[in-house]
């Protein structure tokens, strides 16, 4: 998937600097530094589950329902 970006200026010269100083292409940079970066995926993912929940927008079940289900009592399930 073909992407561009237009780095802010001060990005654009870490970026560069970045490159020449380490001999490495900007494109194999970027994508390492976008790998790295979208480990705050699970933090998006996480305030967006809040905010659903938060305005009732995501079904939630009590405890006392969560035992009451089946095999979550502790006891062995039977199949």
């Amino acid at each position: 998937m073909a992407t561009s970006i237009r780095p802010d200026a001060e990005t654009g010269q870490r970026l560069d600097f970045l490159a020449a100083w380490t001999g490495r292409p900007k494109a194999l940079l970027l994508r390492e530094l976008i790998k790295r970066g979208l480990d705050v995926e699970e933090y998006y993912l996480a305030v967006e589950w809040l905010e659903r929940l938060r305005h009732d927008r995501e079904e939630t079940h009590s405890a006392a329902n969560l035992r009451a289900a089946p095999g979550l009592d502790g006891s062995p399930q039977m199949r």
